[in-house]
């Protein structure tokens, strides 16, 4: 175990310890120079807050930690599901009192995400018209494949180009996994046409998206209004229509006023999954709402391409689980940096 994790396992059992009873109680060989530059380090990274000022000062675990510690979804997952210790239901305190009062990214992140950022202005500076809607086209099938795999789809990704560029449906698969692909390709389609109309967000804009996503699946239309199970976890989302209304709500706002366009949309991956408003579609009407706010902000979008699904679905069954964010937000630095990197 590394000392970040020695310092913070003891500081879950004697929480408000001063340096000097870390040092002692983690029974390190490091000088306290050494340690009080790794609980500089640990605060930078929100997991862990101080109380008192000089040789008064003491650490306790941040009210963030939870959201920020480092889990290993390996040895997370070596348990089955019963035998994991979750958080079972919903908590509306996550989006209404703690996301709004912490940064997602660390500076170190934002600034890897902001030269990304600038590289893809400069590349499709150099583009003409006609090569950008190419590679958008590109990033756009590729998103309706893997959004769609991530679902259970089992049309491969030139099967998927073949349909919405020739509209040739493959053989021996079903009627729906076609509809499915194509919802895909109709919402992006409206999101780069009509950039600014999600904004400012609100759930009957989310509900228009999720309209698209859905026609002719036989999937209810707008907010449920009975109860949903997630498999792979012990997780129960919200029941009361109402109080999903609310949550949906308590999310636009929260991403309305952020104003780093990043953690915009990770919220909305996140939060939308988080919630599962819909009776179907939850996760894909997430990553659609997700570009349409990269997009609105001439943003590079993100087509999720090389992500594994079965990770995917672990790092988003963490947050149900744990409300941590750590693994996800990974993922979606990744392939932030794919998406600048493989189309323009």
């Amino acid at each position: 175990m590394n000392i970040e994790n020695q310092i913070l396992e003891y500081l879950k059992l004697n929480p408000d310890s001063s340096s000097s009873s870390i040092l002692k109680g983690i029974n390190s060989e490091k000088s306290l120079a050494t340690l009080k530059r790794v609980l500089t380090n640990l605060i930078t990274k929100k997991l862990i807050e101080t109380i008192g000022k000089g040789k008064s000062t003491k650490y306790r675990l941040s009210q963030y930690f939870k959201l920020f510690e480092n889990t290993d979804i390996d040895t997370y997952y070596s348990k089955e599901i019963d035998e994991r210790e979750i958080k079972e239901t919903f908590d509306i305190s996550i989006i209404q009192d703690l996301l709004p009062n912490v940064d997602l990214l660390l500076q170190s992140e934002n600034l890897k995400l902001e030269d990304l950022q600038n590289e893809y202005s400069k590349n499709i500076s150099e583009l003409t018209k006609n090569e950008y809607n190419n590679e958008l086209e590109r990033l756009a099938i590729d998103l309706s494949w893997k959004s769609s795999q991530i679902e259970g789809n089992t049309y491969s990704l030139l099967e998927t180009e073949r349909l919405i560029k020739e509209k040739e449906v493959a053989q021996g698969k079903s009627k729906e996994e076609a509809t499915m692909l194509l919802n895909h390709k109709d919402a992006l389609d409206f999101i780069i046409d009509n950039p600014d109309y999600l904004f400012p967000l609100s759930l009957s804009k989310i509900e228009d998206i999720h309209s698209i996503l859905i026609k002719d699946l036989g999937i209810d239309r707008n907010i449920r209004k009975r109860r949903v199970g997630i498999s792979g976890t012990n997780y129960k989302p919200l029941e009361n229509e109402f109080q999903i209304k609310e949550a949906l709500t308590s999310v636009c706002y929260l991403i309305n006023r952020k104003s780093n366009v990043f953690e915009q949309a990770l919220l909305a991956l996140i939060l939308i999954s988080y919630i599962q408003p819909f009776s179907d579609g939850n996760k894909r009407t997430a990553r659609i709402v997700s570009n349409a706010i990269l997009i609105n902000q001439k943003t590079c979008p993100i087509s999720f391409r090389t992500v594994d699904s079965i990770d995917y679905k672990k790092a988003m069954l963490l947050f149900y689980e744990q409300n941590n964010i750590t693994v996800f937000k990974r993922i979606f630095i990744d392939q932030f940096e794919f998406a600048v990197k493989t189309y323009f």
